[in-house]
């Protein structure tokens, strides 16, 4: 896919991962439209990028306000080419420790949230001729496990099964779905779980970069699921 021109769309655009693949996608000469929560980091974003940056505050797991926002947002003449399916949230805690409204935001955020989103946008995607792209953000965490991370890893399995059916279901209209698993990033994600961040990690330029490959694959060329990992993994002594 050539980027230039296209119109993307990036949730959790505010901060790390979401914000680096918005700037990368702005420096191809894309729109973007970043969707978050947080209003003031997506307005210091705008200013940083410029107009090509579209700010929109927006709770995914609002499937109302989703649904209101697609549908006056986009039209046959301006139809979404990418949705970037990066936002998320990440609580560790023992199951019988973790409160019952952490398990909640992190289901309705991290697995309803992708649906809200998914489900309209493709409705737009289906109706384009050219070539569409979804990928979706999982986690390493979505195929394998830790102690003290049975309800995130229960999103990111899920995110894993809904990624495989959807590119199934679209790869015969023209619409790439691909999901990209990447391991620890240096953010601030993991902070609750009191694993600290550092140079060793993924870093989110990187992994934005890696975006951008998969979406300027052939048009004929479909990766489907990817797995990214540091070569080393330990903090820097």
């Amino acid at each position: 896919m050539e980027i230039h021109s296209k119109i993307a769309i990036v949730t959790g655009a505010s901060s790390g991962l979401g914000a680096a693949i918005a700037k990368t996608l702005v420096a191809e000469n894309a729109t973007v439209y970043g969707l978050a929560r947080n209003k003031e980091r997506l307005e210091r974003i705008e200013k940083e990028f410029g107009t090509s940056f579209i700010p929109v505050r927006l709770d995914l797991s609002d499937r109302s306000a989703v649904n209101t926002w697609v549908s006056k947002t986009f039209s046959r003449n301006h139809c979404p080419d990418i949705l970037i399916n990066n936002a998320g949230v990440g609580s560790f805690g023992k199951i019988d420790e973790i409160e019952s409204e952490t398990w909640d935001v992190m289901v309705n955020t991290n697995l309803t949230g992708m649906y809200n989103i998914t489900s309209q946008v493709v409705k737009w995607m289906r109706k384009t001729v050219h070539p569409s792209h979804i990928v979706n953000i999982g986690s390493i965490l979505g195929s394998v496990t830790r102690a003290e991370g049975a309800a995130y890893s229960a999103t990111k399995f899920g995110i894993r099964g809904f990624s495989d059916s959807l590119f199934k279901e679209l790869r015969g209209e023209n619409i790439k779905v691909t999901l990209l698993n990447p391991g620890s990033i240096d953010t601030r994600f993991f902070e609750s779980s009191g694993i600290e961040s550092h140079k060793n990690m993924l870093q989110p330029n990187d992994i934005a970069n890696t975006v951008l490959h998969v979406l300027k694959t052939p048009d004929n060329m479909l990766i489907n699921e990817m797995t990214i990992r540091p070569l080393h993994p330990q903090k820097p002594k």
